[in-house]
């Protein structure tokens, strides 16, 4: 196959569709909704789709890897934002270090794991 990619957009459900909804944009996204049931979250070049569907094998083996340049400062925002207090059900876990890089990790209201990382150079 010869073709060139220009992104990819992962989709995810919500347990509580308009809590999800604000969680993502106190995280920093832009939302772009897109009907009563989806809506798109953009952080620069990259976009997730959020959708008013909860399915719970589903959710509790969804994860998303964000890679980003500097992972003590997004930890650092992060704890800022007191989401944890926010929203039930949200987890922050501390930045681990690995051979390959270091990451944190975010629950979602629905369950959803995030994983915030950056490879090392």
């Amino acid at each position: 196959m010869e073709h060139k990619a220009v992104s990819i957009r992962p989709f995810i459900g919500a347990k509580d569709f308009e809590l999800s909804r604000s969680f993502y944009r106190d995280l920093g996204f832009e939302e772009g909704v897109l009907s009563p049931d989806m809506s798109v979250f953009e952080t620069g070049e990259l976009a997730f789709y959020l959708q008013r569907a909860y399915v719970q094998d589903w959710i509790d083996n969804s994860m998303i890897f964000l890679e980003v340049e500097d992972v003590e400062r997004f930890w650092t925002e992060l704890q800022t934002l007191n989401l944890p207090d926010k929203y039930p059900g949200v987890k922050l876990t501390p930045i681990r270090t690995y051979d390959w890089g270091k990451e944190c990790f975010i629950h979602d209201p629905s369950g959803i794991l995030w994983h915030i990382g950056a490879f090392s150079s």
